[in-house]
């Protein structure tokens, strides 16, 4: 295996390599990727569907480039582009929910340390997973700062990375917590509010296409039935 993994590093290249590793680690802990085995299969599948692509499509020496290329660049969006992409608006979703008890854990006179431990253990999401991890990486010998370091590489939204930086400094200088929480909170209450009005203001385009595509030639087919039917029939 070690051989295997060798070979295959020399013929990745050491960016892809690294850029893949980063990918993996904002799936979270959760996530039971390899990248080595993922470069293979993704080069193995791509060169099957170019051999393919050129034997059995008509102009096989033109398509099968193109259909390679969207292959290899597409599978690794699908895979963890747009994963990423949804687990950062679930985690800022989650987030929430557990800074908010969070703070009421640490106004009930409860040190960070303490009060992350029991948020995190009462709570059932993504993102209490990432600190029970980090926790428990505490508890075998990592610092906190070394440990929540680790867990921002693993979490793909900006806000919580920044909420955790607070954590960090707070831990680091003995500082209050608590204004610093209760301001990333309020950053994606709002954050999150105008995601939804976003969203809304998209729905009149999306009526007006489905409308286009689909009710106006039913439409159109309704008010010219009879002519059509004069013009087949006579």
């Amino acid at each position: 295996m070690k051989k295997d993994h060798s070979i295959s590093k020399k013929i990745h290249l050491k960016k892809s390599i690294e850029r893949i590793n980063k990918k993996i680690d904002l799936l979270g802990v959760g996530c039971k990727y390899n990248v080595i085995h993922l470069l293979n299969y993704r080069l193995i599948v791509s060169i099957l569907i170019f051999i393919i692509c050129f034997l059995f499509l008509k102009p096989g020496y033109i398509l099968a480039p193109f259909i390679t290329l969207f292959f290899y660049v597409g599978s690794e969006y699908l895979l963890f582009d747009m994963q990423i992409k949804k687990r950062e608006k679930r985690l800022e979703e989650e987030a929430i929910f557990f800074f908010e008890v969070l703070i009421l854990t640490i106004e009930s006179d409860h040190n960070l340390n303490t009060a992350l431990e029991i948020t995190s253990s009462n709570i059932e999401s993504d993102l209490s997973l990432e600190f029970r991890k980090s926790l428990s990486e505490i508890r075998l010998g990592k610092s906190f700062t070394e440990s929540m370091n680790d867990m921002k590489k693993r979490i793909p939204s900006a806000a919580i990375n920044h909420a955790l930086l607070n954590i960090i400094q707070s831990n680091v200088f003995g500082n209050s917590i608590l204004e610093s929480l209760t301001n990333q909170l309020e950053y994606l209450r709002e954050k999150q509010i105008l995601e939804i009005k976003a969203e809304i203001s998209k729905l009149p385009t999306k009526i007006s296409i489905i409308s286009v595509l689909f009710f106006i030639p039913i439409l159109l087919l309704i008010i010219l039935s009879p002519v059509l039917l004069e013009f087949l029939f006579g």
